[in-house]
């Protein structure tokens, strides 16, 4: 693995079809192990990048060959930024029907943005002018006591 420079940016175009799924994923992952994240904290990272990019290409992207969604990675300090835009129509976070409440369980939307919720530090919706939507996650570096670095 390469060493990555002070507060490096990746950004990656991805085609609107699930193969690019793992092509995000996979970047993420070999990003969050470059600036230090421990193994388990890549595979939640990896995960929320999963749903939100399969809901970029699928609901924002509309799986339109045309329309392209972005992944832009960056260390902000001991905080790894996590953005995916894409070009559909754009959503509002509160319009995302809740999974857990007796209604929805049956629905198979909703979930990818709630798993995504609870698994970052933080997660913004916005609009992304002239269309489409920006999502923003951020994911904090855990900090070590002396003590928790011992064998």
């Amino acid at each position: 693995m390469e060493a990555v420079e002070p507060n490096p940016v990746f950004s990656l175009a991805l085609e609107s079809s699930l193969e690019s799924v793992d092509l995000a994923e996979q970047s993420t992952l070999r990003y969050a192990e470059a600036v230090g994240f421990e193994e388990g904290d890549r595979f939640f990272i990896g995960l929320a990048v999963r749903e939100i990019v399969v809901n970029a290409i699928k609901h924002g992207n509309r799986f339109d060959l045309d329309r392209k969604a972005h992944l832009r990675l960056s260390m902000k300090g001991a905080e790894l930024i996590i953005e995916v835009t894409d070009e559909g129509n754009g959503f509002r976070l509160e319009d995302v029907p809740d999974p857990a409440l007796p209604e929805n369980r049956e629905r198979r939307s909703g979930r990818g943005v709630t798993i995504a919720i609870g698994l970052m530090d933080e997660f913004s919706v916005d609009r992304n002018l002239p269309r489409g939507t920006h999502i923003r996650m951020m994911k904090r570096l855990p900090t070590q006591t002396p003590l928790e670095k011992l064998p």
